[in-house]
């Protein structure tokens, strides 16, 4: 990762301190997303990580008198926006999957009431095309961008204290060094090397053998294609026989708010056949988390549209459908500007 600095960037530093508000913002600019990310990898949220992203630019304008420059402007912001993140994971509860929060079902009857609150894990929408790596970015560093913000890996850190969670995306992620990352935290490197340790076992416990880009990248983009046409024609024919073919025989079926979920063949075959086409859907597709999904309309009884009742994202392995991780929360709908209902 580049943190150089531009050439502007001292005359820009220099009008900030002024107190140039503009000055200030394209200074920053080229950090924004960075960031973001970054945040978002540490919380498990998108809005987290607007609060979270809010608060460092903010920390940032207050403290750019105290910046003396000894590392790169991106170094100290990546500092800033950890601790950030730190004290808000001291505040607010941990973003967890549906297993986290209660065993599978194995009826179809009663699926329980909406949990809601900061308590889910939630998606973040892809900034680009699935099968497109940023300008002049080789296929590893593509591969390795996309597995830092996979939504398994994501799951994963929120099983992390604090601190062995920033260690991890510091060094792992953001390839700073221990020396640089005990200066960050105002730790020492054994520290670090141990907090590292701890958290590569436990992520590495919770991480499938093949990341989620890794199944893909497999797969290849054909391949890919063929499986969710395949879905996608099977969804459209409530078809679940044909569903369940394309599934592992593990497949699960998340829908947090909704803490029921439904694991193995059996259970989901159930769930699709009595619960999910009792209502007609049309399905829009999108990418988040470098996975591929869909956003689902669905048309109630009586109603003359479909409207928009979840985005579902699709997991995949050894070329198979591994996991439909259903996300029912309306605030989720405008972070990806999906329409509210189609005609």
């Amino acid at each position: 990762m580049s943190l150089s600095p531009s050439p502007a960037e001292p005359d820009e530093l220099f009008r900030a301190r002024a107190g140039d508000t503009a000055a200030f913002d394209r200074l920053v600019a080229p950090h924004r997303h960075r960031l973001h990310r970054h945040c978002y990898r540490m919380l498990g949220s998108p809005h987290d990580a607007d609060d979270a992203l809010q608060e460092t630019l903010l920390a940032a304008w207050r403290g750019l008198a105290s910046f003396e420059g000894r590392s790169a402007l991106g170094t100290w912001l990546y500092q800033i926006s950890t601790h950030v993140c730190l004290r808000l994971i001291s505040q607010r509860p941990w973003r967890r999957e549906s297993p986290d929060h209660a065993p599978p079902l194995h009826t179809t009857a009663e699926l329980g009431e909406m949990v809601t609150g900061p308590i889910w894990l939630e998606p973040l929408p892809d900034d680009d095309a699935p099968w497109r790596g940023e300008a002049h970015e080789d296929p590893a560093a593509t591969l390795a961008r996309r597995e830092s913000v996979a939504l398994a890996f994501v799951a994963a850190l929120q099983h992390l204290p604090g601190t062995q969670r920033a260690v991890l995306l510091l060094r792992e992620v953001l390839e700073y060094s221990a020396a640089e990352v005990a200066d960050m935290l105002d730790t020492s490197v054994a520290s670090v090397n141990s907090a590292l340790q701890r958290a590569q076992k436990t992520v590495r416990e919770r991480l499938p053998a093949v990341s989620q880009p890794a199944e893909l990248l497999s797969l290849g983009e054909d391949g890919l294609q063929r499986l969710l046409g395949d879905f996608l024609s099977a969804w459209d024919a409530r078809n679940v026989q044909a569903l369940v073919r394309l599934f592992t025989d593990d497949v699960r079926f998340t829908m947090p708010p909704l803490p029921s979920w439904f694991d193995g063949v059996a259970d989901v075959e159930k769930f699709i056949a009595e619960r999910v086409f009792a209502t007609p859907w049309r399905m829009r597709p999108l990418w988040a988390n470098g996975q591929p999904g869909y956003a689902c309309y669905m048309k109630a009884e009586g109603d003359d549209r479909f409207r928009l009742g979840a985005i579902t994202l699709l997991s995949v392995r050894g070329g198979r459908i591994a996991g439909l991780h259903s996300f029912l929360d309306p605030a989720l709908y405008r972070r990806f500007g999906l329409d509210e209902e189609l005609s």
